[in-house]
């Protein structure tokens, strides 16, 4: 009987092992599902500036934010991951990439190698971009200079240094379908809500997280811990902002400056540097969409 059971278990255990690796395999997006597509290098600058590629990849401690051979520091409660090298360098940037498998990292999160990528790259908030934006992007990447050198390894620790568990943490938490368009707002609003929740993936850094990493439900744009592990990222819902106007939010993004008189400071200098490049019509976009976002207290904590 003992026998019987230890050879239930057993079984029981194989199948399920069988099961989760099938389930956690990389998913990855042919070439033929790309179809074809004109380059509008314009639009692949603009997703550039939207997503803020050079706040993360771009050399430290360097003025030139085109080159973009990584190297910044992430911490996390889980290790230190290190930023890529995405330049069109062939052999350490994505130089040698094809546009399927830019697509597939930004979209699945998998590598050219078929590995897992971390979601400290934000690709939950890609995915929601359209094929045609990301083709943009990187044909926009491939004009900017080939930075040699190659990133050292993430310092993580176990198990989080097991790849193969992000395809677990994918299963909980990555999203199956891209963003819509919501019919019942107007263009604008849905440029903005595009802007935010794709390219500029602000909720990945103005929420915060679970014990696993993901963004806690309800909580999104509440706040969350600083990337760089010092200080607090804040609640960017009208909890927040309830005395900022729509002319407010767009004006910080162009220059910086808040309506009390003061000044952005942290990462979101950096996305400043980016947002004032964008035109006047998407700032404001984006301003619409943030103003939209209904008042929710944050985890006190996660801002400072």
């Amino acid at each position: 009987m003992v026998r019987k059971l230890i050879g239930v278990i057993v079984a029981v255990a194989v199948v399920t092992a069988v099961a989760l690796w099938g389930l956690t395999t990389p998913a990855t997006v042919p070439a033929s599902a790309l179809g074809a597509h004109t380059v509008d290098l314009h639009n692949g600058r603009t997703m550039f500036l939207a997503g803020g590629c050079s706040s993360c990849h771009a050399v430290p401690k360097q003025n030139d934010r085109t080159r973009l051979g990584g190297g910044l520091a992430l911490n996390s409660p889980f290790g230190t991951f290190y930023v890529p090298n995405i330049s069109s360098d062939r052999q350490d940037g994505i130089g040698s990439w094809t546009e399927a498998q830019f697509v597939t990292a930004m979209t699945q999160g998998t590598s050219p190698d078929g590995d897992h990528l971390y979601p400290a790259f934000p690709y939950p908030s890609y995915r929601n971009m359209t094929v045609g934006d990301l083709r943009d992007l990187f044909a926009y990447l491939k004009t900017l200079p080939a930075v040699q050198g190659k990133v050292r390894g993430h310092n993580l620790r176990f198990p989080f240094n097991v790849r193969r568990l992000v395809g677990v943490w994918k299963l909980l938490y990555l999203r199956d379908a891209p963003w819509h368009p919501d019919p019942k707002e107007s263009a604008q609003w849905n440029r903005g809500a595009y802007l935010v929740n794709g390219p500029g993936h602000c909720a990945e850094c103005h929420s915060p997280r679970d014990a696993l990493g993901g963004i806690v439900a309800g909580k999104r744009f509440t706040g969350g811990p600083s990337p760089s592990g010092q200080g607090g990222v804040p609640n960017i819902t009208q909890f927040k902002l309830k005395n900022w106007s729509v002319d407010d939010i767009a004006s910080m993004l162009e220059d910086g400056n808040t309506p009390d008189a003061d000044r952005v400071g942290g990462e979101m200098v950096e996305v400043v540097r980016d947002t004032s490049q964008l035109s006047k019509a998407d700032r404001m976009a984006i301003a619409v969409y943030i103003k939209s976002l209904p008042p929710v207290a944050g985890v006190p904590q996660a801002v400072k």
